[in-house]
């Protein structure tokens, strides 16, 4: 299945969007009886209810709460109340390389804040904090059951599935001290999304692309199944110490070909767009403000 978070055109007291979790079924994406995707994957037998909604839609009955056609929907950010962000830095060979780093033996890891987060199409907005701004296009697991001191194997059967993410850096911040964590937790400043794919439909273990585009230009192509920490790997290390909720998210590293990497190091600039693709997910476009 594939999941998101879209904007209706309903609008809220304030005038603001009103956002609905969807299910994609053929060419249009079928609304749910939710808010968003956090609401959604916090609620008991999620995916029999998201399977109900695909079965009703194929059927003559309709779809009672309505549906929006694929190519007229616009998404928000597809988990927007994580109660845990939790990243790994250093996970791909070639991107360790390129840092001078040893692999590690355990996950190097470091959070971020829902606050961070952004969906397609939004601005990435890191106006006036910095001018090493980087780039790092990887793949999240999302967590779709209650996780703690799991096994690999019961953390791989706790996937919600898989989705987009930047990891958008800000060098110079993050280079202040030994610590990465401000300079990867500014506001409004990762893009996630579009849609979430459960795990019968990807399959990071046996290779998914993931590339970062930035003015079109390709900066980053990474694959993967060059991961030295599987998706439920991770999931697992990390319950050790904290509780995984429904609707957390864990992004999972980024391959070589980061802008703090190259010869002379490369950053972006206002007005620059990123664009962020997994195979079989799909594709994040986001413009940056500095």
């Amino acid at each position: 299945m594939r999941l998101a978070t879209v904007i209706t055109a309903a609008r809220d007291a304030s005038g603001g969007p009103v956002t609905r979790a969807a299910v994609q079924s053929g060419e249009r994406f079928v609304l749910l009886p939710a808010r968003d995707l956090s609401e959604l994957l916090g609620s008991a037998g999620w995916r029999e209810q998201a399977a109900a909604a695909v079965a009703a839609a194929e059927t003559s009955d309709g779809v009672p709460g309505g549906s929006i056609p694929a190519h007229d929907a616009r998404f928000a950010t597809v988990l927007p109340r994580p109660s845990k962000v939790i990243c790994c830095g250093l996970n791909y060979a070639d991107h360790i390389a390129e840092m001078g780093r040893e692999v590690p033996e355990y996950p190097t890891l470091f959070a971020k804040y829902a606050d961070t987060l952004i969906g397609d199409g939004e601005v990435i907005d890191a106006a006036g904090h910095g001018a090493k701004v980087d780039w790092e296009a990887e793949l999240a697991v999302v967590v779709g059951a209650p996780l703690k001191n799991a096994s690999p194997e019961e953390a791989a059967a706790a996937i919600a599935g898989y989705t987009v993410a930047n990891d958008i850096s800000l060098r110079d911040w993050q280079s202040r001290t030994l610590q990465w964590f401000q300079g990867k937790a500014f506001d409004r400043t990762t893009p996630l999304g579009p849609v979430l794919v459960t795990p019968d439909e990807c399959d990071p273990e046996a290779g998914v692309r993931v590339r970062c585009l930035v003015n079109g230009e390709e900066v980053q192509n990474g694959n993967t199944k060059t991961l030295v920490f599987t998706a439920a790997a991770l999931l697992s290390y990390i319950s050790t110490f904290t509780r995984l909720s429904p609707g957390d998210v864990v992004l999972t590293g980024t391959p070589g070909g980061v802008g703090m990497g190259a010869n002379p190091p490369r950053f972006l600039h206002d007005g620059d767009v990123v664009t962020t693709e997994v195979e079989g997910i799909g594709t994040l476009t986001n413009t940056v403000r500095l």
